[in-house]
């Protein structure tokens, strides 16, 4: 894949999604929900394409190790985008007519985002390390922190201000030098690249 192509796929999501962020309401209120509601709406084609990040770094690499990558990538953009349906456009719409069942919908909404969270630093601690082979340690120890920190407060904190927007940019700049440095490698024919081509 063209360097310039793999750093577009892997950085465009994350910042889109992150701009997007920076207008995510602290809290559902009836004054809020409308907005809520339509963000998460435009955000349901956005979150499965974080998963590009792990699984093109990974397959760039190694096809055989992309394809495990983008298994748990694929558990990660099934369970977040049930969660931005439920918790973003269900509980959006149902706070917007004021009408009960958020008790229902938020709880089970969490249990989609425990599992896509979890699945998503899986997803981005093995891209990173399948990304190593190529890079080597200190090459790649700065990206490889950037995208699982960024993973984990994805997960932690979905894409409210102020840890939702950073860790968005903090995926795109992670695997962005990873997109950079796999690339770079191949090019100068280094190990660990055997294996890809795409």
């Amino acid at each position: 894949m063209d360097r310039r192509l793999l750093l577009a796929a892997v950085t465009l999501p994350p910042l889109v999604v992150g701009a997007i962020a920076l207008g995510h309401p602290a809290s559902l209120t009836v004054e809020d929900a409308h907005h809520w509601k339509v963000m998460h709406i435009w955000l349901i084609p956005l979150f499965p394409l974080l998963a590009l990040g792990p699984w093109l770094v990974a397959r760039h690499v190694d096809r055989a190790a992309g394809v495990v990558v983008a298994l748990v990538a694929y558990v990660y953009a099934t369970a977040y985008t049930t969660l931005d349906i439920l918790a973003g456009v269900g509980a959006g719409a149902l706070k917007e007519v004021e009408a009960g069942g958020l008790g229902i919908i938020l709880p089970l909404a969490g249990d989609f985002e425990q599992v896509g969270g979890i699945a998503y630093v899986a997803a981005a601690a093995l891209g990173a390390g399948v990304a190593l082979r190529s890079t080597g340690w200190l090459a790649g120890i700065v990206p490889t922190v950037l995208v699982v920190l960024g993973g984990y407060l994805l997960w932690q904190h979905h894409v409210f201000r102020p840890w939702g927007p950073t860790a968005q940019v903090m995926l795109a700049a992670g695997w962005g030098w990873f997109a950079w440095l796999v690339s770079r490698a191949a090019a100068a024919g280094r190990p660990g690249r055997a294996n890809a081509r795409t």
